[in-house]
């Protein structure tokens, strides 16, 4: 059995929490907004069981890390910046950075800044195409003014009502994501999360990503199980990325995203294809 994780704590304003796991070459987990370290192989420990150490960490106002400063804020600069001051203490000279959502667009931005430290990139469920709909952020102000107001109730009944899940996923849906929001500290510092990130570029435009010649493997979702993160785009990404490549679930399966054996299972063999 791999042992138990190292804790980890990096900074003093604000201090990010997480864990080291493993022995081997690096593989760095970057979660999603209103997620947790859990949440991006969900619990899963096949990587370590594969050779390699695992650096998961909670974004500043997730989970047990701390909300930002009055000073600072949540947008990718500041999220970048973490991941780098986490990096300094856990990694060595070259690692797979692996991110969901708002974790794949921090990590393709820190890859657009240190393309050559990375021995590659895994990108699950990108949203982020270089503009930022009035829509979208209509959407993501009523989701934060929902948490501040109504606490998780309030969170899973907007989510429910506005995001329009397929029945068929509705109630897998609505259990994991409460599990996930009774993981956080501070759920003040995830509404202010919930309104800057969606108002911050993590990069310019997509054409960016075609300079970035790093191998990358993208993890799409169908969209009936998950509309939030749309199918279209991780294909996108797949186009501008010149080493990159595209896997995804069967249609009618669960998403390979919430699958955590599975997923961890395919960043390790996209790793293995790396030496």
């Amino acid at each position: 059995m791999p042992a138990e994780p190292r804790l980890l704590a990096v900074g003093e304003r604000p201090t990010i929490r997480g864990e080291v796991a493993g022995e081997g070459p690096a593989i760095v987990l970057c979660h999603g907004i209103t997620a947790t370290r859990r949440y991006v192989v969900h619990g899963s420990r096949v990587l370590e069981r594969a050779g390699h150490t695992v650096v998961t960490y909670d974004a500043r106002g997730h989970g047990e890390s701390d909300p930002a400063p009055e000073d600072q804020g949540y947008g990718y600069p500041q999220l970048v910046a973490d991941l780098q001051a986490v990096l300094a203490v856990a990694v060595g000279e070259e690692f797979v950075l692996a991110g969901h959502s708002m974790g794949a667009h921090t990590a393709v931005a820190y890859a657009l800044r240190h393309p050559h430290r990375l021995g590659g990139l895994v990108l699950i469920g990108p949203v982020y195409m270089g503009e930022i709909p009035v829509e979208t952020l209509e959407y993501w102000d009523g989701l934060a003014a929902a948490l501040e107001t109504g606490g998780v109730d309030g969170f899973l009944d907007y989510l429910d009502r506005e995001q329009g899940i397929d029945p068929a996923w509705r109630d897998s849906v609505l259990r994991f994501t409460r599990e996930r929001m009774l993981q956080h500290r501070h759920l003040d510092a995830v509404v202010e999360a919930l309104r800057q990130v969606p108002r911050s570029r993590p990069f310019g435009t997509m054409a960016e990503l075609e300079s970035l010649q790093v191998p990358t493997l993208v993890v799409a979702s169908h969209d009936a199980a998950d509309p939030g993160h749309p199918r279209q785009v991780a294909e996108a990404y797949v186009e501008h990325l010149p080493r990159a490549r595209l896997t995804s679930e069967a249609e009618g399966e669960s998403p390979l995203a919430w699958q955590g054996g599975r997923l961890s299972r395919e960043i390790a063999a996209f790793c293995a294809e790396l030496t």
